[in-house]
């Protein structure tokens, strides 16, 4: 009943979703100004209090001139980067998929907190990054572009980097620089009480998370093949080098945001199993595995203190190899000190 690209499914899906209230404004085609006060709700608790927390300016404000223009491109590439950053995105995701409510949502790596604290250190790529590093990295990694049709990120210096980095600044006026703010990242979440279980986790993801992710985590498409709710695993899913294959990072980021009708909702022992089942299923390859370089080298060199499935073994499978070049890119045109 929840394949992929059944159309008749989805719209009683969308449907069902909008009569129990399951769908946020984006997707009920409300305004950006219910979707930004939807935000505020989330973000005080959904008392209608202001939390202390950053609350970014409204769509109405943004300028009308040539910097106004720009930042509306880089909000229209943030939200669907697949049709607006084609030749860069190999897989079915966006980066509103992750950093909430384009970009705006506090405790789903917002990006009004992120761009303040750039340029920094990166212990991932051991190098100072600007903002035009780290978003060459998300491309790297998380919109897997080395299954794009160009076969790797924008180049530097690519419009796509100005116009985002311009949204981004605009959504972070008003906040002081190289300092993090509250809100920053996908925040904290405690250490569960038991080991996270993978099998506990397919119960809480059949439960919780099916409806819009589908059975087999592979999303939901409306009826004309456009992704409403992004796979979470398999080929056309972010790669085994972007940080949400990280368990810890994906309860954190579940704990705080998902279900996305009722972030909050899940124990934190839930947070962590669905995220080992998640985790552990198989995805794009690392693109900093290439040529002669093998699972277990990429796991000593680059993901042994990582808390995460990549290059062990799931009911017998390796994690880590990929796919066959039919169906992703073999291989990236990227080095190791890309972000990401």
């Amino acid at each position: 009943m929840l394949a992929v690209g059944g159309g008749l499914v989805l719209v009683v899906l969308g449907s069902l979703l909008v009569d129990f209230g399951l769908a946020p404004s984006w997707l009920t085609g409300a305004t950006r100004d219910q979707s930004e006060a939807e935000t505020a709700a989330a973000q005080s608790g959904g008392d209608g209090k202001q939390a202390a927390l950053f609350q970014p300016p409204a769509e109405s404000t943004i300028p009308d001139d040539d910097f106004g223009k720009s930042v509306r491109r880089g909000m229209a590439i943030f939200n669907d980067t697949g049709t607006n950053a084609h030749d860069f995105v190999g897989n079915d995701l966006s980066c509103s998929n992750c950093h909430l409510d384009a970009g705006r949502q506090a405790y789903s790596a917002p990006m009004w907190a992120a761009y303040p604290v750039y340029p920094k250190y990166r212990g991932k790529n051991k190098m100072v990054n600007t903002m035009e590093d780290r978003i060459k990295g998300c491309f790297t990694y998380s919109m897997n572009a080395q299954g794009s049709p160009s076969g790797g990120p924008p180049p530097y210096g690519s419009d796509v980097y100005r116009d985002l980095q311009a949204y981004f600044f605009w959504m972070s006026k008003g906040l002081p620089t190289g300092e993090k703010p509250e809100g920053a990242g996908f925040g904290k979440i405690d250490k569960p009480d038991q080991e996270p279980s993978r099998q506990r986790g397919e119960e809480v993801f059949a439960q919780n998370c099916a409806v819009c992710h589908g059975a087999d985590g592979q999303g939901q498409k409306d009826i004309n093949g456009k992704v409403v709710f992004p796979p979470l695993w398999g080929p056309h899913s972010f790669n085994w080098g972007a940080g949400m294959h990280k368990v810890d990072a994906a309860a954190a980021f579940i704990k705080h945001n998902m279900p996305l009708s009722e972030p909050n909702k899940l124990s934190v022992q839930e947070a962590w199993d669905v995220a080992a089942f998640v985790d552990s299923h198989p995805r794009p390859n690392d693109p900093r595995q290439i040529g002669d370089v093998t699972v277990k080298d990429a796991f000593d060199k680059w993901h042994h203190k990582h808390q995460g499935y990549y290059g062990k073994e799931v009911d017998g499978e390796l994690m880590g190899p990929g796919y066959p070049s039919g169906d992703q890119a073999s291989v990236p045109t990227q080095n190791e000190n890309s972000g990401g």
